[in-house]
């Protein structure tokens, strides 16, 4: 039988929380969340792919009321079962396009998972989406790798690989910065959007 969750369904939802993972470090989810809980700016945030909870659920535990979009049930039933989970409410559905009660100042969407939209029709639409959940003068974080198409040829955007005898091996790349961007919507008045770059987080190619 498929699964309805899809690739984020129970059998990656029970391993998701991976301890040994540098992004699950506490270290690196506190810089993560005071970075947050800062932009939030004691108003509510709104997190997209709010997953299992690794930011959302600290983030919370901070003050900052949070609600969460998230399209896996397998994802969002781990969230649920954690301490404090009831605390955050998580609408199933997909980010690009699913509305919640609420206004909020900020709404973010860490570890990559950008990527998971992978049209620009389906991105221009989440942006769209949280546009309208924010109010004038709230930010939309992103967190997300900046691939290095700039050591690639003119017009090529792949990264082939080369056959080996041990196996496939791919060809040096250096590793993708890793930035956050703080966009802050434009107000009803018409006020131009201003833009701030961090680089506090970190991630990778998947859901939070």
């Amino acid at each position: 039988m498929d699964d309805p969750d899809g690739y984020f369904g129970e059998t990656v939802a029970a391993t998701y929380d991976d301890p040994a993972d540098r992004v699950f470090q506490p270290e690196v989810i506190d810089a993560t969340v005071s970075l947050l809980a800062e932009l939030a700016g004691g108003g509510h945030a709104l997190e997209l792919a709010i997953g299992t909870g690794r930011i959302g659920l600290p983030l919370s535990q901070r003050g900052v009321p949070v609600r969460g979009i998230e399209l896996s049930k397998a994802m969002a039933a781990r969230l649920r079962g954690k301490p404090g989970g009831e605390a955050i409410t998580v609408t199933i559905g997909d980010m690009a396009t699913t509305r919640v009660e609420g206004t909020f100042t900020l709404a973010y969407l860490v570890f990559n998972t950008i990527n998971n939209l992978t049209t620009q029709e389906a991105q221009v639409a989440c942006f769209r989406n949280v546009a309208g959940h924010l109010v004038p003068g709230g930010q939309f974080v992103i967190e997300t790798s900046v691939p290095p198409l700039r050591q690639l040829p003119p017009g090529q955007d792949i990264h082939g690989y080369r056959q080996a005898r041990a196996g496939l091996s791919p060809t040096a790349l250096t590793t993708p910065v890793r930035t956050t961007t703080a966009i802050t919507p434009s107000s009803p008045t018409g006020q131009r959007s201003t833009g701030r770059y961090r680089s506090a987080m970190r991630g990778r190619p998947n859901s939070t």
